[in-house]
């Protein structure tokens, strides 16, 4: 490890200026902060795939994405999910018939490459179901090599082990407008040259179609597999006007949630997903609802030059949320114009419609926030919790209005609180886990559960409104925690990579009400923060360590996962130990002229082992925030005269 840098305050004072100017340089002029969030190849390749089932095919945007496409491609031929992770095959299956699709011959040296790889890896036959689902529609499988997605299933009623309540929100968004599909199945012909057969490996006419059972006789997997075969098996006898019938309730459910500016769901799937849909309920593509769905689609383009890459979605009120707390962490006063603007701004974003959080949540009233510019069915606790914060810490004109806000946003946060007293993202007590075993969701991200890092969060929010341990709620929460503390001392995140995140979250919030920090379940979690300090002084997690949590913690340094690392340790009560001084200085070392800092990593998550992301701000307002909230404590520290390298070692 270094030795412990000396952190000179003129030095630290300049960095958080620097960073600070360049934050508030590139706030919108109507009081929001909004940067790309990154991600894979995957959506790229579906949206090439998405123009040319539409008959949308522009020449320009076609070979712009597929310049993209090929400059992704991984030297050994496949493309990852994560950056400097390995070729994944259902993403490689993906970008090797985009590319096909616009034109590439199988013989170019990079196909080449990428047809090996895909064939090591098992061929079509081992890609995920929502990529098998993509290749049905083109004809290159057949659709009974699709797990069984019966419309019917929208159907069921709330007290039945599956229903469209008992699984996550995205979920919802993304197999509504699926099982419309898969009703219909339709097969779109590609171009001569396009297909797929050299992958297909021994995927015959006479293949059997059905999924490996479980080595247990008896278990979830088999249970499942069992009645999708029934379902395949209806899927070729279905009852008409049953199917009718839930085709008539599933189609208003997805058009009534299409209705605002945002897409289905706000996320690119679900929206790509509901144009498919309506295209197969006969909806003319030039039609008004087709092409404002598409046009939500299209706004989703990064383009440039020579490329051109799509983005999941828009982040705009995490983005300002943050941004806001880490300007106040900086000394920004709380009415400068910057800040009233980010909250203002921010009001007109609480959501007053009724969600399908209702179902399961009839106390809550309508009151959230949510991620990006409009997705008023949706509104998720992560948000909320953040933008409640920053509010809390901005001084505005109308305080009325903001203590109102405030008064209605917690009638929804604290009736979403879950039955184990955990918060959940956007959902309460959506926990049946044994549904991911169902074919359909090999993802294994079907249900949106109570998490650590969301509850956390919470709690750092109640700590602000002057909520403490002795709160029912709030006692209930430190319980969950407690019970979900992984025996090293760190805890899972579940929407930022990985345990540094979630570590960060709890200590934040447990600080944040009270909870005395000098117990030995925090100790443990400062001194496993302490022992993953990487010899540069920073902290770094590799995606990976959601598929083997032996590496929890263990990666290259990277600026905002040293950040939460330093604002775990900070919250848990160390400030004057070598450890903080190392991360600060590592930032301090690694901060760009422009003030922000280089980050390659993917530090966002969308789902584990699966979808994640990059959040292009990240690097910028938590290294802010850490340097700050060190500068803050620090001070505190040494008016005090304590010491706060006694609590890790």
């Amino acid at each position: 490890m270094l030795s412990s840098p000396e952190i000179d305050t003129v030095r630290l004072d300049g960095a958080i200026e620097r960073a600070r100017s360049r934050l508030l340089a590139i706030q919108d002029p109507e009081g929001f902060w909004v940067a790309e969030l990154g991600t894979d190849s995957t959506l790229t390749s579906e949206y090439l795939m998405l123009r040319r089932l539409l008959g949308k095919v522009d020449e320009t945007k076609q070979q712009k994405a597929g310049a993209y496409l090929r400059e992704t491609q991984l030297p050994e031929g496949g493309w990852n999910i994560y950056d400097g992770g390995p070729n994944h095959l259902s993403t490689t299956v993906k970008a090797y018939f985009a590319l096909k699709l616009n034109g590439h011959s199988r013989d170019e040296p990079f196909m080449r490459r990428a047809r090996e790889v895909i064939l090591d890896q098992g061929g079509l036959l081992r890609v995920n179901v929502f990529t098998k689902f993509t290749l049905a529609i083109f004809g290159q499988i057949d659709w009974r090599g699709v797990p069984a997605m019966p419309i019917e299933l929208f159907l069921l009623p709330r007290w039945s082990l599956f229903n469209m309540h008992e699984i996550s929100y995205w979920s919802r968004t993304v197999l509504t407008p699926l099982m419309i599909i898969y009703a219909h199945k339709p097969v779109v012909p590609v171009p001569t040259g396009a297909d797929l057969m050299e992958l297909r490996g021994d995927l015959t006419a006479r293949h059997d179609y059905y999924f490996p059972r479980d080595a247990r006789l008896l278990s979830w997997r088999n249970v499942f597999l069992a009645a999708d075969r029934m379902l395949h098996w209806y899927e070729w006898h279905p009852v008409q006007r049953l199917r009718r019938r839930a085709t008539e309730r599933a189609a208003p459910w997805m058009l009534a949630r299409m209705r605002g500016e945002g897409g289905l769901g706000g996320i690119y799937p679900a929206m790509a997903n509901s144009v498919i849909a309506l295209r197969c309920l006969g909806y003319e593509v030039e039609h008004p609802i087709v092409a404002k769905a598409f046009k939500q689609i299209e706004a989703l383009e990064v383009e440039d030059d020579r490329t051109l890459h799509l983005q999941p979605c828009f982040s705009p009120v995490w983005d300002t949320c943050l941004a806001v707390n880490a300007l106040r962490a900086s000394g920004l006063p709380a009415d400068h114009a910057a800040m009233v603007s980010a909250c203002r701004w921010l009001l007109t974003k609480q959501t007053w419609k009724k969600g399908d959080w209702k179902v399961k949540a009839p106390a809550a009233e309508p009151g959230g926030w949510y991620f990006q510019f409009e997705n008023e069915f949706y509104p998720d606790i992560d948000d909320s919790a953040v933008v409640m914060t920053a509010l809390i810490k901005t001084v505005l004109p109308d305080e009325e209005a903001k203590r109102a806000a405030l008064a209605q946003a917690l009638k929804w946060v604290m009736p979403m609180q879950s039955s184990d007293g955990g918060w959940a993202a956007y959902d309460k007590d959506n926990n049946r886990l044994f549904l991911n075993e169902i074919p359909f969701a090999d993802h294994k991200a079907l249900l949106d559960p109570p998490t650590a890092d969301l509850t956390g969060r919470m709690l750092e929010t109640l700590g602000h409104l002057g909520r403490t341990r002795s709160d029912p709620a709030v006692k209930r929460a430190i319980v969950f925690l407690q019970a979900n503390q992984e025996p090293e001392g760190c805890w899972y995140g579940r929407w930022g990579v990985n345990y540094i995140y979630g570590t960060w979250s709890v200590l934040a919030g447990l600080r944040a009400i009270g909870e005395p920090m000098d117990q030995p379940y925090v100790h443990r979690a400062i001194n496993w923060l302490v022992v993953r300090q990487n010899p540069d002084g920073g902290w770094g997690e590799s995606c990976y360590s959601y598929d083997d949590p032996r590496t929890a913690g263990r990666g290259n340094s990277t600026a905002s996962q040293t950040a939460w690392a330093l604002m775990g340790l900070l919250h848990g009560g160390v400030v004057r130990h070598p450890a903080v001084s190392k991360g600060i200085d590592y930032l301090l070392r690694t901060q760009s002229v422009d003030g922000g800092w280089e980050e390659r990593a993917f530090t966002g998550t969308g789902f584990p082992r699966v979808f994640y992301l990059r959040y292009h701000l990240y690097r910028l307002y938590f290294p802010l925030w850490a340097l700050s909230l060190y500068r803050t404590l620090r001070r505190t520290a040494d008016s005090s005269d304590g010491d706060g390298a006694t609590l890790a070692h």
